[in-house]
């Protein structure tokens, strides 16, 4: 988990799959709410909650597709969150898809930085590897502009050690992570 992230009261993972990111924030946050559209993959992330009942933060799952989930939610205006997690699956699996990537990824992270609480965290993933590290981050700046928002980069990950990068293979470096405070 990030040295970033402080004690939270509220957080959203966006596409969490198996649930990873949401059981760690549940480790720091009161409440965690993880979002997908499958279900088999949130019954896999109600399984891993189980395997963690030393987590004391309230989990729940909710199956819905991403964009609509956010655009619900920054239309309603109801609700802010301490910290969101955004980790969809990749939107450009070809270079011809890159572009129609990018507005999903600027959709995302503009529609979660509307949603951030001032000081809010805000931690955006890629796995396309034909969007790279340079085009992701442009994406999260234009949709700061847009959001009205200023946004800080605290730290860039990549893939960890078990997944190394291997320099004469550029596919290989797909892996991109901004986190970010958001005021």
């Amino acid at each position: 988990m990030s040295p970033h992230l402080v004690a939270r009261k509220n957080a959203l993972d966006i596409c969490t799959y198996h649930g990873g990111f949401a059981l760690h924030l549940a480790q720091v946050c009161e409440r965690v709410t993880g979002i997908d559209a499958s279900r088999s993959a949130l019954e896999a992330a109600d399984a891993n909650l189980a395997l963690n009942p030393q987590l004391k933060a309230d989990v729940d799952w909710i199956e819905a597709d991403a964009f609509e989930y956010l655009r619900h939610l920054d239309q309603k205006q109801s609700e802010t969150f301490d910290a969101i997690v955004l980790d969809p699956p990749a939107f450009a699996k070809s270079k011809r898809a890159a572009e129609s990537a990018l507005r999903g990824y600027k959709e995302l992270n503009l529609r979660a930085l509307r949603l951030l609480a001032p000081g809010g965290t805000l931690i955006t993933c890629s796995c396309s590897h034909h969007v790279s590290l340079a085009d992701f981050t442009g994406i999260v700046a234009s949709a700061a502009t847009d959001a009205g928002r200023r946004v800080q980069l605290l730290e860039t990950r990549a893939a960890a050690p078990d997944h190394p990068e291997i320099l004469t293979l550029p596919e290989t470096r797909y892996l991109k992570c901004l986190i970010c405070r958001v005021d």
